[in-house]
């Protein structure tokens, strides 16, 4: 389907076909087992609602001592690779020419939010955040650089996939809710979210 421009972000709309998430999701299982996913505190220490990991160099971390990049799993082990399949949606969409770091993992259960936020932890911003949807449907908020102002919000469907880049790069955005049971991909119902990401500097900085 034509690409949609809402704010700056650019939506592909059933970027995935169902095949494809099918066999995505199995990919993203396997990862979890090798990298479980963990309920992250924010450091004030408030539990977050979603469950996060994590494939790539590394993993997009928070707790008590703040919000990093981390290359190991809290538990110690080394991220899994960012899968073949991952990488092919960012080649496609992202017109970077560097290859993502950070694949974050976020799992939406029933009741899951996203507060408002930027995505300004990165040293090359100039390289997008890809997002990719599977499973339940997310009301996804849109809003600006700095907080507050007008926002505008979309629903987002299993396979669908969002570019922040450019003028949105830095905009703040969330999820106020998921559409529990609304899609049968995932079994038990539910949520996957992944962001790619590239975390360092450019060669030469």
């Amino acid at each position: 389907m034509t690409p949609i421009e809402r704010k700056g972000f650019v939506i592909h709309p059933e970027f995935l076909n169902r095949a494809a998430q099918e066999a995505l999701v199995a990919r993203l299982r396997e990862i979890l087992r090798a990298a479980p996913l963990v309920q992250p505190v924010t450091p004030r220490g408030r539990p977050m609602s979603v469950r996060m990991s994590a494939a790539g160099d590394f993993g997009w971390i928070t707790d008590r001592r703040g919000y990093r990049y981390e290359p190991r799993h809290p538990e110690g082990m080394a991220w899994p690779e960012i899968p073949s399949e991952v990488r092919a949606i960012w080649d496609a969409v992202s017109g970077c020419d560097r290859a993502p770091e950070c694949c974050l993992i976020n799992w939406y259960g029933e009741g899951a939010r996203m507060g408002m936020h930027q995505d300004h932890d990165e040293a090359d911003l100039s390289c997008p955040v890809v997002s990719v949807s599977l499973g339940d449907e997310a009301l996804f908020r849109m809003g600006n650089v700095a907080r507050g102002g007008r926002t505008e919000t979309v629903w987002l469907r299993s396979g669908d996939v969002v570019v922040m880049g450019g003028d949105a790069r830095l905009a703040h955005h969330g999820v106020d809710r998921i559409r529990f049971g609304s899609s049968t991909l995932l079994p038990q119902g539910g949520r996957i979210n992944l962001t790619l990401r590239v975390v360092t500097a450019p060669a030469g900085r």
